[in-house]
């Protein structure tokens, strides 16, 4: 048996080394993945990392608050949601820059009123819609590509500096949704007193 003084001092050792061993354990680099990621594996996770769901998928308001409506998954701005108007003079310049329904679903500011698109597959949907669509939309600020502009608050300006490879694997999780039949309705445009310069 070691003295008392030499068993503190050992376990002091053991603690360091273990503490070392740690840091060690901490710093060894990862060993590489042996299995592929799929398309829509990848897909999924830069939606939810993005947070397309944020503003594309209605809401639950429950008592812990507003939670996503999973039946209703990246479906847009609910065909039968009832919006209040919004008063005069609250959004122009020098004035508040935006207002948002409940569940983010409805947007209205100096660009007039928006509704978050129904993303699922869906004939009122991405149904038609080809990954180069999709990708020509992103980059551009076009619906689908070629249409009008996509407007605030969805920040495609920020999917545009996606890779391909990156757009095209939302675009296969966007596929791979259950199909949502849900009209959204068309844009707002602005009313002419609150054309921004005015």
């Amino acid at each position: 048996m070691y003295p008392r003084t030499h068993r503190r001092s050992l376990s002091g050792i053991f603690s360091i080394a273990a503490a070392l061993g740690v840091v060690v354990a901490c710093t060894k680099p990862e060993p590489p993945r042996t299995t592929q990621v799929t398309p829509v594996e990848r897909g999924l996770y830069l939606v939810n990392v993005v947070g397309c769901g944020d503003c594309h998928t209605p809401k639950l308001f429950t008592a812990n608050g507003p939670e996503p409506d999973k039946t209703r998954l990246l479906s847009g701005h609910p065909a039968d949601a009832k919006l209040p108007s919004v008063p005069p003079g609250v959004i122009g310049p020098d004035q508040w820059g935006a207002l948002a329904n409940n569940d983010l679903t409805a947007w209205a500011g100096p660009w007039g009123v928006s509704y978050t698109a129904n993303l699922t597959p869906d004939a009122t949907g991405l149904a038609s819609w080809t990954p180069e669509i999709f990708i020509q939309a992103m980059r551009t600020g076009k619906h689908a590509g070629v249409g009008r502009d996509i407007l605030p608050p969805m920040p495609w300006m920020d999917f545009a500096l996606m890779t391909d490879e990156d757009l095209r694997a939302v675009f296969a999780y966007l596929k791979s949704l259950p199909p949502i039949s849900n009209v959204v309705p068309a844009p707002v445009p602005p009313a002419p007193d609150s054309a921004p310069g005015e």
